[in-house]
């Protein structure tokens, strides 16, 4: 049942861009041929988000598994249950309980295999955070559904991919000031591991490489620039090669990431949060795609935010939203 399911795409922040990118992709769903997706959202808000986009399409109330049969001629929506109400650009905390509530009925249809795989659309985590919200982000609060509905504890490890390179921040949302004590063994061989799995499972390459950048410039220039190699990278990535998985480095930053380097790797792991997605969204900005890895089940998501200052503007382009419905469809093929 699994294979034949769905997608689903969560409602994002409806102040944002999620609601238009969305109905753009499925505006361009024949064109290009894209996989049969639903959305848990509020319907009427959808109509009247597509009568001001100008967009002829029809959206009808359905079931997750009655979606792929309704895709073809309407866009199939998941009720969300309650009204929602929200005026483009402006961030309101009012909206914080749909957009959580849209994020958790989805976990739960993939739980339930009435969907294959989650596509999340942007969230604004300030505006959950002053409703409360206790999570760093979307990867942190997946883990947390993944626990409550399976059992046991999911340690979610953000990856950044396109065709052209594949990247994992070690260390994520935190000040650069606190890298160095958060940037442990621990950490590191942990996230190989779960990253050196998922690649396999996921993605179909039976023994991953994994190269691993320097914290410091020149990755310590044999600790003339920092310790933090030789003391904490080094012996990680010694003792993920001990475990049988290629990993690799830590290599210079700057050096890692022109052409002929990608070419020695299927992933590159940094220790900061720009490290990693600096040169991704270089490359690729407007087609990167965010995968959290170590979960029981496939998410993705489009690799930018909720961008505010566009909203409502009919300026939003849906092409990484677009990848991303073609990678969930990919990873669960």
């Amino acid at each position: 049942m699994i294979q034949r399911a769905p997608i689903v795409l969560t409602m994002g922040d409806p102040a944002g861009i999620g609601p238009e990118i969305l109905l753009k992709a499925y505006a361009a769903r024949e064109a290009l041929d894209l996989p049969p997706f639903y959305v848990i959202a509020d319907p009427s808000f959808l109509k009247a988000q597509a009568r001001q986009l100008g967009l002829a399409i029809e959206i009808e109330i359905t079931q997750p598994l009655e979606a792929r049969e309704l895709f073809s001629s309407a866009l199939p929506v998941r009720s969300l249950g309650v009204a929602v109400e929200a005026i483009a650009g402006e961030a309101d905390k009012k909206n914080a309980s749909s957009v959580i509530l849209s994020i958790e009925e989805a976990v739960r249809d993939v739980v339930s295999h009435q969907a294959r795989a989650l596509v999340t659309n942007p969230i604004a985590k300030s505006v959950l955070y002053s409703a409360g919200f206790p999570h760093p982000g979307h990867t942190e609060f997946l883990a947390d559904c993944a626990a409550r509905h399976y059992g046991g504890s999911y340690r979610a490890v953000m990856m950044l991919w396109a065709e052209e390179l594949a990247v994992v921040p070690l260390t994520i949302h935190i000040p650069f000031s606190l890298v160095p004590q958060k940037l442990t063994q621990e950490l590191i061989i942990a996230s190989g591991e779960i990253v050196a799995k998922d690649l396999q499972k996921y993605f179909k390459i039976s023994n991953p490489r994994l190269a691993f950048s320097g914290l410091n410039p020149h990755a310590g220039e044999d600790g003339a620039m920092g310790r933090e190699e030789i003391d904490v990278l080094i012996p990680a990535i010694s003792a993920l090669s001990a475990k049988g998985i290629r990993a690799m480095g830590p290599y210079p930053a700057d050096t890692l990431f022109h052409a002929a380097a990608r070419q020695a790797y299927d992933v590159a792991l940094c220790p900061t949060h720009d490290q990693a997605l600096i040169p991704i969204k270089t490359l690729a900005f407007d087609r990167g795609v965010n995968v959290t890895l170590g979960l029981p089940f496939v998410r993705t998501s489009p690799d930018h935010g909720t961008a505010f200052n566009i909203a409502g503007k009919n300026k939003a382009d849906p092409k990484s939203l677009i990848e991303a419905l073609r990678l969930a469809d990919r990873m669960t093929s």
